[in-house]
């Protein structure tokens, strides 16, 4: 059976079956009213049923899932004890992603005492192995971690009641099919099972009808736009290197100086790094996001909205219900999770016959996701190259030079400063001197230092991406970034080897996330990928020399050419 949000009167939380607890919790967090797949999914999923979603981020989903998990928890085991196995388990493609949902099913599930967990990689593994040992109600785990402490005996699967992917598309292109399958297989029949996706790829169509039984299919489509309303945009996208990522951000919002932008993040912890880079650029950025109390929240808005701030760094959650019409700008630090998601973002500016833009970051792995955009919208998004250090030394002169000549056109009384100059003069050119006061207001201006290159990647209009290719020419010559050092796996394109296929492979295998490993390049027969050199050792030991990419063993090692950057190694021979 399917649900579709346009056929159904939504209701009030109060309506659905929820229990006093629960209902207080969300009344306390300020919801009124649940969303559309809020509306759909508690009644269905407290039943028992299994359930297929389809939302964007930033629709409700955990509350969709978590208030029905909590809501069978007090009911099916009301007396929980010390030492029990869990009764739910949340997987999700990220850590950041992985708290988030942990903190608000903690949030909801407070009154009734429900004890949830984080589990990770990149953390230690000892005080979750405790925790668990202890007991827990609800497990939020990447696959990798969770399949780590599984297969050493600490997270039982035997008594499962729920199971829940959460953003179940993103995890599949992160490479993690093979370890939710190991997963799902070790969970009882008669569990529930609960599959939400921003889009619905037919790898997640056979994940479904292999696991769920019988699921109710909820799909929240995007709001058509009324013909004539169109919002006028212009998009640009930067394709760069992951790892590139904010700093390449930096420098397009140093060129562009948008007069009031809000730049979407997928987490908090994303937001806040973003805002920081940011400002030490000189921007004026705040954060926004669901951290912060609505006092807070109310206070960066009117900042934006007044002018004293240009830069709103928020996430999707955050930044919903937001309408401010002087909007200029809207930046995707991320390529969204959904083309109905880049839609509704860019829906913000351009109206009212203002032109708007759009600007986008794009790692190589998502141009596919960008190709979908432009087949949704019916227009082209334009790619263009990153501002070199050069292009931004020739903008922030050219900004002197205007704010010189409009102090001169002013024709402000400024005796005291001609007596100083005059006085210069005499001893030295007055070229010197007016080079040497524009360089130090630069200096006072905290003008950052842009020496380093960001490495140049080239769009292909196919779905997959091209090799990066730095200033030296072909890739593979240019050595890693300082402190980085460089893996050789001998699988590439011919193998149908993707980088996401190689992120999942070494955060699944190691302790490292995807936000630790650096710039991955797929040749025909091997790829490269460069992660930090203080976690080189630890990560080969976890491999033991070898890992699994498309269900085919491949060998790692370091790579011969290069050493760590910095380390005194030559180049190939």
């Amino acid at each position: 059976m399917t649900l579709n949000e346009h056929v159904l009167d939504l209701p009030a939380f109060s309506d659905l079956p929820l229990r006093p607890e629960l209902l207080a919790a969300v009344e306390e967090l300020g919801y009124t009213a649940p969303s559309p797949i809020q509306a759909q999914a508690i009644g269905p999923l407290i039943e028992g049923h299994d359930l297929l979603g389809q939302a964007a981020t930033g629709t409700g989903k955990t509350a969709a899932f978590a208030l029905p998990m909590l809501e069978r928890l007090a009911e099916l085991r009301p007396e929980r004890s010390r030492g029990d196995a869990p009764f739910g388990l949340v997987l999700t493609p990220t850590r950041e992603l992985a708290l988030q949902v942990a903190e608000a099913v903690t949030r909801y599930g407070a009154r009734l005492g429900a004890r949830v967990l984080t589990v990770y990689g990149g953390a230690p593994v000892g005080p979750q192995w405790k925790a668990l040992q202890q007991g827990v109600d609800v497990v939020v785990a990447t696959p990798g971690r969770a399949i780590d402490l599984m297969n050493r005996g600490a997270l039982r699967l035997d008594a499962l009641e729920t199971v829940v992917l959460d953003e179940a598309d993103e995890m599949l292109d992160m490479g993690f099919v093979e370890d939710i399958e190991t997963l799902l297989d070790a969970t009882p029949d008669t569990r529930q099972a609960v599959l939400f996706s921003a889009t619905m790829p037919r790898r997640i169509e056979v994940l479904a009808q292999k696991y769920l039984r019988e699921p109710i299919t909820v799909r929240i489509r995007r709001e058509a736009v009324a013909e004539g309303e169109a919002p006028k945009v212009r998009q640009t996208a930067y394709l760069v290197p992951r790892t590139h990522t904010t700093a390449a951000l930096g420098r397009v919002l140093e060129a562009e100086r948008p007069t009031a932008a809000i730049v979407f993040c997928r987490t908090r912890l994303d937001v806040d790094a973003v805002t920081e880079t940011l400002t030490a650029r000189g921007l004026r950025a705040e954060a926004l996001h669901g951290g912060m109390d609505q006092e807070h929240r109310t206070r960066v808005v009117e900042r934006l909205r007044s002018g004293r701030t240009e830069l709103l760094v928020a996430t999707d959650v955050a930044a919903r219900g937001l309408d401010i019409d002087l909007l200029t700008h809207v930046v995707n630090h991320d390529v969204p999770q959904s083309s109905e998601a880049y839609v509704h973002r860019i829906g913000r500016v351009g109206r009212a016959g203002r032109e708007g833009v759009a600007i986008t970051l794009v790692p190589p792995s998502k141009v596919h996701a960008l190709r979908a955009v432009e087949r949704l919208t019916g227009q082209p998004i334009e790619f263009a190259p990153v501002p070199t250090a050069a292009d931004l030394r020739a903008a922030r002169l050219e900004r002197t030079r205007a704010a010189l000549e409009e102090q001169l056109l002013s024709g402000t009384d400024a005796d005291d400063v001609r007596g100083m100059l005059a006085g210069l003069a005499a001893e030295h050119d007055l070229l010197d001197v007016a080079t040497a006061a524009v360089q130090l207001m630069q200096a006072v201006a905290g003008t950052p230092d842009d020496g380093d290159d960001i490495p140049v990647v080239t769009p292909g209009r196919a779905s997959g991406p091209r090799e990066a290719r730095g200033r030296g020419g072909a890739a593979g010559t240019r050595p890693p970034k300082t402190g980085m050092t460089r893996l050789f796996v001998n699988a590439g394109r011919a193998g149908g080897v993707r980088p996401q296929d190689i992120v999942g492979a070494l955060a699944n295998e190691s302790n490292l996330s995807g936000r630790d490993i650096g710039a991955i390049q797929i040749h025909e027969r091997h790829a490269l990928v460069e992660i930090p050199e203080h976690a080189a050792d630890d990560v080969l030991r976890s491999l033991r020399g070898s890992t699994t990419l498309k269900g085919r063993r491949a060998n790692v090692r370091r790579d011969r050419g290069f050493a760590a950057a910095g380390a005194g190694r030559g180049r190939r021979d």
